[in-house]
Formats: C-alpha cells, sequence, structure tokens
C-alpha cells in the first residue's frame, strides 16, 4: 500500500514552507578592466584579471 496523507495541509501551510524555495539571482558587478558583468571576488570571465593582476592567461586562437 501506498503512504496516504493522515492530515490536510492548508494552502497558507504549504505555501509558508516554500516560501523558501525561491531562487535568487546572482549579484554582478562590472569588471573595473573590461566593464562586462562579473561575480564579486573572483576572476573576470571574459578577460580573467581579478583586482587588475591577470590570474589566467587568455587563449588566443589565431
Amino acid at each position: 500500500m501506498g503512504g496516504v496523507p493522515t492530515k490536510h495541509h492548508s494552502r497558507g501551510k504549504t505555501r509558508r514552507r516554500r516560501s523558501h524555495l525561491a531562487l535568487v539571482s546572482p549579484k554582478l558587478i562590472a569588471c573595473p578592466n573590461c566593464k562586462m558583468p562579473a561575480l564579486p571576488h573572483r576572476a573576470c570571465a571574459n578577460c580573467g584579471k581579478y583586482v587588475k593582476k591577470a590570474r589566467t592567461k587568455k587563449e588566443v586562437s589565431v
């Protein structure tokens, strides 16, 4: 036999429980070097710089 709920949960109770499941958008800042959106405290995905220092080498394709 399958499980059957023993008590009825009201809409308010269900929605109050689910209120913490909302997604949050990432907080983006403008990269000081290339002005593209980037996550704070991380190297820029576009230019690879973090606090005006090159952290990754940009691959150049010919």
